[in-house]
């Protein structure tokens, strides 16, 4: 067959590779399968993403974003066997497509999901609670977060085409930002078919997507502080990166996902023969061998108690790993994306070999299927560092490969501190079912790793493995691993994001985040609120209650019946000696119950569901004789189904005094 023809996507146009192009030889057989590459106009696709994909998708709002990225993910679930077909072709096994091809699309339903749930229906993201700034409160502040008005460029690494392109793309089109993707070349052909399938799906407005395949040319020259450069990589391609002086003269955000010397911390109690133990191994193999090792999030460094016990147990379990094609049901550990890889594995595998001595894969590559001279296979490599305290390069030198060294600790402080000396890190994982042992070392760990990943009998069942970033939790570390954060849910649709601080009259801060501030105008109810249909209620639309005297009685009432006898409601002399209580006091979730019975239209309507109450604060205590009155204001809403939407209400309490007693918000689903 011809080479695969990899086309960039610009301004709304496929460009196809020029006599510039590169070719990409398959992982497994080393022929060329493909060529990417061509001289590209990179102004009219910024120009493209910014007036043309950046308006339109700013003019929808984050739950119109959150469906289209539901129905991309839908899209793909259907035409994933293509995608698998061809990573084949990166050396990629079926075990190897469900991290890369189904965790994207599972990243894509993941922030469709938390963009409906956790983010308005609306365009403006309200980032905190309103700051009071004035004594009367006639000056109000809080922050806000829009939309950038530039372009995304994300830039990704070989070893996940699909994951690594839609875990970025998700998060920044929830944001409302176009997207410029540009994937490593040696893969870049399965990046350009899941393109061409979300292109083809119709769903993304002109501009929110294109594509680079091959080099960017002078990109990053032209970027803005309203642009953001996500990247993917080696540290020093980063550093090449970050530091182009548009980048560093126009503070363009630049988020780092970089080398790292990942750690796996055995505890003591873990020892032979316990669950802790086996599961160390398990989890120890996979990462060596997933994706032939070539994985940001990989255990390169095996902190043990003692070695032996360690290596042994590995050299068996490894020995037992089949290589070769991986589109062999009987293989389970395929090629490295390239002979030029296997190569700079190889040399970094030598020098790790300085200080460490290699007691696996030190035989010849039993390949099935393949050629082991012409494909990029490797064998996993296990070394064993007898003295990683006088070691530098193991500490220092990432093999990006089925490669991971064992290496003693003396006690807990001393597993902590070479846990450390990989100077940051993605991930750490802890295997122990000791909790002293766990906080130990995530008080002396957490300020070197961006995650910290615990595993024992009690949660293995359901952990999701030391090497899986998952969408709900940061992807990112400190220092070696470049300082930047990915995914972690709603924290990375901010990356995308400004956020503001808006200062001014409570009635211009609704306006602005269309949600009712206090002390905004109200809108008096024409009928009782909870008579109108979602689509006809008002923000700031408001109801004021008669007041309810609130006895003796009813307290004593409420105490037997509900069984809450506190000394605070039922002793004079024991609540008077309470700093809180003047003396005997109504309960608090008698006010709340009082307060329903106060607002609550009983007869069949619009309200289908009170599903709950948010910020509750009881502030001023409610004496017998004393009596309370509600107000009651639509806060905000948000559509939840074709059949009904959320409405928050903001309720007040009030003594005689027009004093404030309590405050909540309260939950209710209504009908459209």
């Amino acid at each position: 067959m011809p080479p695969i023809q990899v086309h960039s996507y610009t301004a709304g146009a496929w460009i196809p590779p020029d006599a510039s192009a590169r070719p990409i030889a398959s992982a497994v057989t080393g022929e060329v399968i493909a060529q990417a590459g061509a001289a590209l106009d990179v102004q009219a696709m910024l120009d493209h993403a910014r007036q043309v994909g950046g308006p339109a998708l700013r003019a929808t709002t984050f739950h119109d974003r959150a469906r289209m990225l539901k129905a991309l993910a839908l899209h793909l679930s259907e035409r994933k066997q293509p995608l698998y077909d061809l990573s084949f072709n990166t050396g990629a096994t079926q075990s190897d497509h469900l991290i890369d091809i189904d965790g994207g699309i599972g990243t894509l339903f993941v922030y469709a999901s938390k963009g409906r749930r956790e983010m308005p229906d609306g365009q403006v993201f309200l980032d905190g609670p309103v700051e009071p700034l004035s004594r009367k409160g006639t000056f109000q502040g809080r922050h806000i977060c829009v939309p950038k008005q530039g372009v995304a460029v994300h830039i990704n690494a070989f070893n996940f085409p699909v994951w690594g392109m839609l875990e970025k793309l998700a998060p920044t089109l929830l944001a409302g930002m176009p997207a410029i993707v540009k994937p490593a070349t040696a893969s870049a052909y399965v990046t350009e078919a899941c393109v061409r399938m979300i292109l083809d799906a119709g769903i993304l407005p002109d501009g929110a997507l294109q594509l680079i395949a091959g080099p960017t040319g002078d990109l990053l020259d032209r970027l803005t502080g309203q642009d953001v450069v996500s990247f993917t990589g080696s540290a020093g391609t980063a550093l090449q990166l970050k530091s182009t002086p548009a980048i560093l003269s126009g503070a363009v955000p630049f988020i780092a996902e970089q080398d790292s010397l990942n750690a796996a911390i055995l505890g003591a109690d873990a020892t032979p023969g316990t669950p802790e133990f086996d599961l160390f191994l398990d989890e120890a193999v996979r990462e060596i061998t997933t994706k032939t090792g070539q994985k940001c999030t990989a255990m390169r460094r095996l902190i043990v108690p003692d070695p032996q016990p360690v290596i042994e147990a590995l050299q068996s379990r490894l020995a037992a790993i089949r290589i070769g094609d991986p589109r062999r049901d009987d293989v389970q550990m395929g090629a490295l994306i390239s002979t030029e890889q296997r190569r700079d594995v190889l040399e970094k595998a030598q020098i790790i070999g300085g200080e460490a001595e290699l007691v696996f894969g030190s035989g010849d590559t039993a390949v099935i299927g393949a050629d082991p001279e012409t494909g990029a296979f490797l064998p996993p490599m296990l070394y064993h560092c007898a003295d990683p305290d006088a070691a530098t390069q193991v500490h220092a030198t990432e093999a990006f490969g089925p490669v991971s060294t064992v290496m003693g600790y003396r006690d807990l402080g001393h597993a902590i501190d070479l846990a450390n000396r990989g100077q940051g890190s993605l991930v750490a994982s802890v295997f122990t079912r000791d909790p002293a042992t766990a906080r130990q070392i995530a008080l002396g760990t957490a300020a070197f790793h961006g995650r910290l990943y615990f595993n024992n009998r009690d949660s293995a069942a359901e952990a999701t493995g030391h090497g899986a970033p998952l969408p709900h939790m940061v992807h990112g570390g400190p220092g070696r691993a470049g300082g930047g954060e990915e995914q972690g849910g709603i924290r990375g649709v901010m990356h995308y994001m400004q956020r503001t601080a808006i200062q001014g009259s409570s009635d211009l801060l609704t306006a602005i985040g269309d949600a009712w501030v206090p002390g905004a105008d109200e809108i008096k109810a024409d009928e009782h609120p909870f008579r109108h249909n979602f689509s006809c209620i008002k923000i700031g639309e408001t109801i004021h209650t008669e007041a309810r005297q609130i006895t003796l009685e009813d307290i004593e009432h409420f105490a037997h019946f509900t069984g809450d006898t506190f000394y605070g409601h039922m002793d004079e002399e024991a609540a008077k000696a309470n700093p809180f209580f003047p003396g005997r006091v109504a309960h608090g979730y008698l006010l709340l119950s009082f307060a329903a019975g106060l607002f609550v239209d009983p007869d069949p309507g619009p309200v289908l569901a009170n599903t709950g109450l948010d910020t509750l604060r009881f502030l001023k205590p409610v004496s017998p004789g004393d009596r309370v009155s509600v107000r009651l204001t639509v806060k905000q809403k948000t559509k939840r189904t074709d059949d009904y939407g959320e409405v928050r209400w903001h309720v007040t309490l009030t003594n005689q005094d027009a004093e404030a007693v309590a405050e909540y918000e309260l939950l209710t689903m209504n009908a459209l």
